[in-house]
């Protein structure tokens, strides 16, 4: 076999992130042995003929050319973006099959990535929305795009503005965008007269390559529970009359916008994060509700963006701590503080350990906005060991300690303080299972161990998935 042939593939199993697994017979030294192809675009239950793209020793890599005999799982995708736009990569697959496969992964990784045995795996939850269910957006402006009815990607039409989604690994060009399932109907509505309004004002596009141009970014955050929307337009600089003129003629037409935001993003990073902001209509943030608690959310604020699944996600970790209200509990990675004020009425205390500065004034905000008085938020760097903030302020030991990392885990010197503090329970929320496993091994040496597990499909259509595991110190201190 070589790079670029087209051979015939059934696929038997799924793998994490979206590929399906084949196995051919290919002669060796010691006879035939099984050699494993990872075919993107593939499903368990296929017959397929798929080109290869990578060669390697004990494994290959290849992406469907054809589906010759489709799996029972596999539907018609609504989107006609799909296969070009990466956002929605098993939107062919019924919703049945792909919350049986996240499941499946979660726990493949727990017992062979993590050789983790006699823990109970509880059933993923499922989100009630699988179309409309993001409560942010973000797009970018381009004035090289790709239109879907494209089949060769080397190929694309230069345009005055596009404004859509980036085509993975290519990130000079944009798929123009009409239509996306995952925000509201409203913001679509909105993204098309935003970008006819720049076409018609004859706006210019910023550019990575010569790092000029105006028009960056656009970002839309609604609400599920108060309606509030926010429209942020990410410019390379200000202007003051045109966003003026742009903000009266947007509330105009949409009267259901409550704020708008310009981002003004001085870096050359292309990012959809301001230097600093200016706000042209409203207050600037929008609100909305996880349980029973209002969050203040502003422009470059983080909030889980699937609102209705991030409250089962967190009664989920609530659940496993089963507190009693003597507890104290520390957050780490708490962000704007969601999880440590979800939890606030079951514990005694909640410290929260965020490193991102203006972060932990977001979550001081919503603190306020509930009139909670048992929780606390303290910056510290948890790339570094954050005990001595705990000294400093003579913080309690925690009783439970829970942890939402980014998807790349916890680093090694986070994992030995909170060994180092040893808290009877541990809850690990996680993007990301792979390297969640990674720091579970680690707690498991220093003696905890793996009580149980549940997923939650946050992100319907992609192979994303988190989940929560619960940890108990064997020999309590």
């Amino acid at each position: 076999m070589k790079k670029g042939d087209i051979i015939s593939l059934e696929i038997e199993k799924y793998a994490f992130e979206g590929k399906g697994i084949a196995k051919i017979n290919v002669p060796g030294n010691s006879g035939e042995k099984n050699y494993v192809v990872f075919v993107d675009g593939a499903y368990p239950g296929d017959k397929v003929s798929a080109k290869l793209t990578k060669i390697k020793k004990s494994y290959a890599e290849a992406k469907v050319q054809a589906v010759i005999l489709p799996s029972a799982g596999r539907i018609q995708a609504r989107c006609k973006y799909f296969g070009i736009c990466g956002g929605c990569r098993q939107q062919d697959l019924n919703y049945e099959s792909q919350i049986i496969y996240k499941q499946n992964q979660v726990v493949e990784i727990f017992t062979k990535m993590g050789g983790f045995k006699d823990f109970k795996i509880e059933p993923i939850i499922p989100a009630e929305n699988i179309f409309y269910y993001r409560n942010k957006m973000e797009f970018s402006f381009a004035n090289r795009r790709w239109h879907h009815d494209l089949q060769d990607l080397q190929d694309f039409r230069e345009e005055e503005i596009a404004l859509g989604l980036h085509v993975p690994n290519i990130y000079d060009k944009v798929l123009d965008i009409e239509e996306c399932f995952l925000q509201s109907r409203l913001s679509n509505d909105i993204l098309n007269f935003i970008r006819k309004y720049f076409k018609e004002k004859g706006s210019t596009v910023y550019s990575i390559r010569t790092h000029s141009g105006y028009l960056r970014n656009l970002v839309i955050r609604t609400s599920f529970h108060t309606k509030d929307l926010m429209v942020n337009l990410v410019t390379s600089g200000e202007n003051e009359s045109l966003m003026k003129e742009f903000a009266n003629n947007l509330i105009e037409k949409f009267q259901e916008i409550t704020t708008v935001v310009n981002n003004i993003n001085l870096k050359k990073a292309a990012i959809a994060v301001g230097d600093y902001e200016k706000v042209y209509f409203g207050e600037g943030f929008i609100y909305d509700y996880i349980g029973r608690y209002k969050f203040r959310i502003s422009a470059n604020s983080f909030f889980q963006t699937n609102t209705l699944q991030a409250e089962k996600l967190y009664q989920t970790a609530l659940d496993f701590a089963e507190l009693t209200g003597r507890e104290i509990v520390y957050d780490l990675y708490s962000g704007a503080g969601t999880i440590s004020i979800f939890i606030s009425g079951n514990a005694k205390a909640v410290y929260g350990f965020e490193n991102v500065e203006s972060a932990v004034k977001d979550a001081e905000e919503n603190k306020k906005l509930n009139e909670i008085e048992n929780v606390h938020f303290i910056n510290a760097d948890l790339y570094k060991s954050f005990l001595s903030k705990i000294e400093l302020r003579e913080i309690p030991e925690p009783d439970v300690l829970i942890l939402d990392p980014p998807r790349s885990g916890m680093h090694k010197t986070t994992v030995e303080d909170v060994i180092q503090l040893s808290p009877l329970k541990i809850v690990y929320v996680s993007c990301n299972p792979a390297t969640q496993v990674r720091d579970i091994k680690l707690f498991a040496e220093a003696g905890y161990k793996l009580i149980k597990i549940r997923p939650v499909d946050m992100f319907p259509h992609s192979y994303h998935i988190e989940n929560v595991a619960l940890l108990i110190k064997e020999n309590n201190r």
